[in-house]
């Protein structure tokens, strides 16, 4: 087996995205036992869904953080009081008789009294702010997991019924002469129009560029956005097209250009419709 050929199937994207049928899932499960660069482009992928909806994550409205934060502090305050209460410590009154030879002494006790009292203070003081940090740093991790969560599930929702779909074609983008080692695949429902891009090799651009994709309709292209590259692969959403003969992908100048630059194109896909 062509294990290369395998990968750029669509296959992985298939399966971790659970919509592999139980026959693909079997086989692409054993044969992830024999081959390591199979797991290792899996985990790739995985790995950047997951960096891609943390990056994308919708932070909680000021409001929600607020509320948190005073249900925090009335919390941590009730806990605080209850639990480092302290009672001054009882001086004992001395006799008259004996007052001259023990007053050293209780200049000594009052002064350790009031010490240990500061030492108790501090301890309390410090306790609570490391607490409140540590339940408002929990907080925020919570709160940036669900986030993370609930954009990745959008994500998934939105290219489910596009790579399940039976209308959809996957166009394996190649790298050209100028970027032999480029490559992406493309997901594509023509009856929907809509059109997923999966980058798998695509080097980072300084900043003033960035990569455009095109669909080349009857010769001529048209514009489906432009994206930046990542070390990972990542599920981007591009424009719709209801047609395409191929697609093909260049670099331009940041924001895009109308019209592609051929000398820099990075990778071509063709489709069934030009085949």
């Amino acid at each position: 087996m062509n294990i290369q050929e395998y990968i750029e199937s669509g296959i992985i994207e298939t399966y971790v995205l659970g919509l592999a049928s139980p026959s693909e899932s079997a086989e692409f499960e054993r044969l992830c036992a024999q081959y390591p660069e199979l797991v290792a482009v899996r985990k790739k992928f995985e790995e950047g869904l997951e960096k891609h909806a943390s990056t994308h994550a919708v932070q909680p409205p000021v409001g929600v953080k607020v509320k948190v934060l005073e249900a925090i502090g009335d919390t941590a305050t009730s806990g605080t009081r209850e639990s480092v209460s302290v009672n001054p410590p009882n001086i004992i009154n001395m006799q008259n008789e004996t007052k001259k030879g023990s007053s050293g002494m209780l200049r000594f006790v009052a002064a350790a009294s009031v010490i240990l009292l500061i030492g108790l203070a501090w301890f309390s003081y410090r306790f609570y702010n490391e607490n409140a940090e540590l339940q408002r740093s929990n907080t925020a991790l919570k709160d940036k997991l669900n986030s993370t969560d609930s954009t990745l599930n959008k994500i998934l929702d939105e290219t489910r019924d596009a790579v399940k779909n039976p209308n959809t074609t996957v166009v394996n983008m190649v790298g050209t002469k100028v970027a032999p080692k480029s490559s992406a695949n493309i997901y594509w429902d023509s009856t929907s129009s809509s059109v997923y891009l999966v980058v798998k090799n695509m080097p980072k651009l300084p900043s003033d560029k960035q990569y455009q994709l095109w669909a080349l309709i009857d010769g001529k292209p048209k514009d489906l956005g432009v994206f930046d590259a990542t070390d990972d692969k990542v599920i981007l959403k591009m424009k719709n097209t209801q047609k395409a003969q191929a697609f093909a992908i260049t670099i331009e100048k940041t924001g895009g250009s109308p019209s592609p630059t051929l000398d820099s194109m990075q990778s071509l896909g063709k489709t069934q419709q030009m085949q």
